[in-house]
């Protein structure tokens, strides 16, 4: 959900993990003259079509052939536990963004899948208090961000499994310790 905070989420967790990168899906948007715009004038941001989605597969699978050339420094993380051992040459990925688990190829790349949610009038509130390039029109969150929220939740729920939803409106200290914790639960069974 736009607002929820995966970006802060996955910040949090590269300096808490060994050997931890972020891709974002931010960072893949096409320039605004190559959104569509549709009858109302609506910039079509909340759809696949304006992301380079093909580019980001690229960049995941050149950052899953060679993690260790990354620039990925462990230098600077928190040592929150001590049990990080033997993780030296475990490298984490954290893919962040709003329209991961809709696009079937990556799919097949996840191994974690975390869904942050929030209630239509918390998500409308937080959207408000943010500046957008370009910025939000008026009606933008009502005729086209949030019905494209529950189109893509939907599509997910009914497609997918293994996916764990997180509560948007908790802590930003109660969200990381729950991911931090299943993630360490799955460095400790590669350990094992």
């Amino acid at each position: 959900v736009t607002n929820g905070g995966k970006t802060t989420l996955a910040e949090k967790l590269k300096k808490m993990l060994p050997n931890c990168d972020i891709i974002s899906q931010d960072d893949f948007f096409k320039p605004e003259s190559e959104v569509e715009t549709d009858e109302r004038g609506f910039k079509l941001y909340d759809e696949l079509n304006a992301l380079y989605m093909d580019d980001m597969v690229k960049s995941i699978h050149n950052w899953m052939k060679s993690p260790a050339s990354s620039g990925v420094v462990t230098e600077g993380m928190q040592n929150t536990t001590g049990n990080l051992k033997n993780t030296e040459d475990v490298y984490i990925l954290i893919v962040e963004g709003f329209l991961l688990y809709n696009y079937e190829p990556l799919n097949e790349l996840w191994n974690r899948r975390y869904f942050l949610t929030l209630p239509y009038e918390e998500c409308k509130r937080r959207r408000s208090t943010r500046v957008y390039q370009p910025a939000d029109t008026p009606g933008y969150f009502d005729g086209h961000v949030w019905p494209m929220y529950l189109k893509y939740k939907n599509e997910l729920e009914e497609n997918s499994s293994n996916v764990v939803y997180l509560d948007g409106t908790k802590s930003q200290e109660e969200l990381l310790s729950c991911v931090y914790s299943d993630i360490m639960q799955e460095l400790k069974k590669l350990r094992e």
